[in-house]
C-alpha cells in the first residue's frame, strides 16, 4: 500500500486573522450581525485565507466522471454512455456547469477517471483510464485498493493543479450515471441510516424504480457488512471513482490551505469520507446548497453544515456550488469595501 497521503496534517485556519476580521464586521457600517451569514462566510474566509480581506477572484471547478457497475442491477433511468457523452458537451461549452464557469470566469477541467467507453479520447478532456468503471457492488467490492488510491490521487492532482494556477476555491463536480446509488450506500453504511431514507430517484427514477434501488443497496449493504465502520474500505467497497476522487481533492485542498464549496448530495457524501478519513479537514469546507434529492438534508445534518442555497436543484456537475460563487463574492466585496464607522464619520451605536 503506498503512503496513506490522507491522513497528513491539514494546515490550521489563522484564529488571529478570524478574529481581526470579525472585530472589522463590528465596525462595518450597519447594525452588528445586520448581514447575517454574509457576515460569518466572509471571515471564515479570510481564516482560510490568511488575509483579512478575502477575496475570490480565481476559482477552480474540477469535473470527475466515471461510470458505476452497479448500473446492471437497473437502477438508473438513463443509459450508461450518457457519462461519456456528456464529457464532451463539458469541453464543448454546452454542459450546465460549462456555462456556469464561463460566466465566473473560472477555471474548468474535467477528469475522467473510467467510463465503459475506453476509446474516448476527448481534446481538453484528462483521461486517467483507472477502469472500465467500477465493479458492480452487489457481487464484490466496487474497486481495488490500487485503483481507490488511484482516484484519490487523482483529486489529489487536480487540487495541485488548482493551486499552481493561484485558485482561491476549489468546486469538485462529478459525472456517473448510477452515482447517487453509491453516494446513497456510502452514506448508508457511514451514518448507519435506514437505506429508505437517503435513497432518491436520482436523475429521474419512478417510486418502483426508487424501491428497486433501495433493495439493491441493502444487498450491498448487507454484502459488505463486515467493514461497515471502516470509511476507506466503504469508499472502495461501495463508491465510485468520482466519489473518490472528490474526497481525495477536499483532502488535499485541507493540506494545501484552498478553501473548498461542496456541491450536491454526491459530492456531500464524499465530503462525509474525507471528513471520516481526516476530521481537521471540515474546517476548509463551505457548503453551496441543500439539493432536491432526499439523501442530501440527512447527510449534511451529519457533518453539521449549512448551505448558503435551497433551489431544489439535483443536477450535480458542481452546478449548484458555482451558482453560489457569486454570493460568496459579494460577502467578500462587502466585507472587503464597505466604510468603518471610523471613515464614514457616521456615529457608531453608543457603547
Amino acid at each position: 500500500m503506498t503512503q496513506s497521503w490522507w491522513l497528513n496534517p491539514c494546515k490550521p485556519v489563522d484564529a488571529n486573522v478570524v478574529a481581526q476580521a470579525a472585530a472589522r464586521q463590528q465596525q462595518l457600517t450597519k447594525p452588528a450581525g445586520s448581514l447575517g451569514r454574509l457576515e460569518s462566510v466572509a471571515v471564515q474566509l479570510a481564516g482560510l485565507q490568511g488575509q483579512v480581506k478575502p477575496t475570490l477572484e480565481q476559482v477552480w471547478i474540477a469535473i470527475f466522471a466515471g461510470d458505476h457497475g452497479v448500473v446492471a442491477e437497473g437502477v438508473s433511468a438513463f443509459p450508461q454512455e450518457v457519462t461519456g457523452q456528456m464529457l464532451l458537451n463539458f469541453v464543448s461549452g454546452g454542459a450546465a456547469i460549462s456555462v456556469l464557469a464561463r460566466q465566473l470566469g473560472a477555471q474548468l477541467e474535467v477528469v475522467d477517471l473510467g467510463t465503459v467507453t475506453p476509446s474516448l479520447n476527448l481534446p481538453g478532456v484528462r483521461h486517467l483510464n483507472i477502469g472500465l468503471g467500477t465493479a458492480n457492488f452487489v457481487q464484490g467490492a466496487a474497486m481495488t485498493q490500487a485503483q481507490g488510491e488511484l482516484a484519490l490521487l487523482a483529486g489529489r492532482d487536480s487540487v495541485l493543479r488548482a493551486k499552481e494556477a493561484g485558485a482561491q476555491l476549489f468546486i469538485g463536480g462529478e459525472m456517473g450515471i448510477g452515482n447517487t446509488t453509491a453516494a446513497s450506500a456510502v452514506a448508508c453504511a457511514l451514518l448507519d441510516c435506514p437505506v429508505a431514507l437517503l435513497t432518491g430517484p436520482g436523475t429521474g427514477l419512478n417510486a418502483e424504480g426508487v424501491s428497486r434501488k433501495a433493495q439493491v443497496i441493502e444487498r450491498a449493504l448487507s454484502l459488505h457488512a463486515a467493514q461497515r465502520g471502516d470509511a476507506l474500505q466503504t469508499l472502495f467497497n461501495l463508491g465510485g471513482f468520482e466519489i473518490a476522487a472528490l474526497a481525495g481533492g477536499y483532502l488535499a485542498c485541507a493540506q494545501a490551505g484552498v478553501a473548498v464549496l461542496v456541491d450536491g448530495f454526491i459530492c456531500t457524501v464524499a465530503a462525509l469520507v474525507a471528513v471520516r478519513l481526516n476530521p481537521a479537514c471540515r474546517e476548509w469546507l463551505l457548503f453551496g446548497h441543500r439539493g432536491a434529492e432526499p439523501g442530501h438534508r440527512h447527510v449534511l445534518e451529519a457533518l453539521q453544515a449549512e448551505p448558503l442555497l435551497e433551489l431544489g436543484l439535483r443536477l450535480g456537475e458542481g452546478s449548484g456550488a458555482a451558482l453560489a460563487v457569486p454570493l460568496l463574492r459579494l460577502a467578500c466585496d462587502l466585507h472587503g469595501q464597505m466604510a468603518t464607522f471610523a471613515e464614514a464619520a457616521v456615529a457608531d451605536r453608543p457603547a
